[in-house]
């Protein structure tokens, strides 16, 4: 692992969980020191994390760490599920591998497994893992390299990860009944890019992303849930009435 990757990871780490809250700002200087990094490193950390929108560079000089509002978090799992739904089409249309197929066919079965009732904190944890590997490979089994750069600049943010509201989801009382639906979604998607129905792949794909932008609205109500949510510090919450 490169310097540039390790001093990017440490600090992605840092402002995910909050140490590193919205507004500090961030000069080469003290994150060279906090961390026992050289500067050269950590500038180009800094740039890359400014490319992923989680820090932005100030008049002052540095970069600030971001905060979010919960709209933008909307178009984000949006447009997560728009390029997501093509790349579901393209693997429809293109033809997946068959061992593609049968490894996607597999990581839901294993799916099924970890959200079968009662579903514990570790069910969760299994859960967001395959979950991000079922994603990570129909992306893969479209062959669009464009499309992958894509959808890795979004779910950079890693609210608008397939993940991101999983271990959320654990506070609600649907819990169970939300899963079932993702899992639906998953069978649903391999069944129709097996059978060439890209529309069909595709349309399913962006209605699976709107199981997070449902879930949105119970996390940011929920202060307990938001914790839960990686980047959740993040985010700024609205005045409910």
């Amino acid at each position: 692992m490169s310097q540039t990757l390790s001093v990017q990871l440490r600090l992605r780490d840092l402002i995910v969980s909050g140490e590193m809250p919205p507004g500090e700002r961030l000069s080469e200087p003290s994150v060279a020191e906090r961390l026992g990094a050289s500067r050269t490193p950590v500038r180009a950390a800094l740039a890359r994390l400014a490319e992923e929108g989680l820090v932005e560079p100030i008049p002052s000089g540095g970069f600030a760490v971001r905060s979010f509002a919960e709209e933008e978090i909307q178009d984000a799992i949006e447009l997560r599920g728009t390029l997501e739904g093509h790349a579901a089409r393209l693997a429809a249309e293109r033809g997946a591998p068959a061992a593609a197929l049968a490894e996607m066919k597999r990581l839901i079965a294993r799916m099924d497994e970890a959200t079968s009732p009662p579903i514990r904190e570790g069910n969760f944890t299994d859960y967001v893992a395959l979950n991000a590997h079922f994603h990570e490979l129909l992306v893969e089994t479209a062959g669009s390299a464009v499309v992958a750069r894509q959808i890795g600049r979004v779910v950079a943010l890693p609210f608008a990860s397939p993940s991101g509201f999983v271990l959320a989801q654990a506070a609600l009382p649907e819990a169970h009944r939300v899963l079932t639906a993702a899992q639906e979604h998953h069978r649903g998607v391999v069944e129709a890019i097996e059978h060439r129905e890209g529309a069909r792949a595709e349309a399913l794909m962006r209605e699976h992303a709107r199981l997070a932008r449902r879930n949105l609205d119970f996390v940011m109500r929920n202060q307990e849930s938001l914790r839960l949510v990686p980047g959740g510090a993040l985010i700024r919450r609205r005045s409910w009435a």
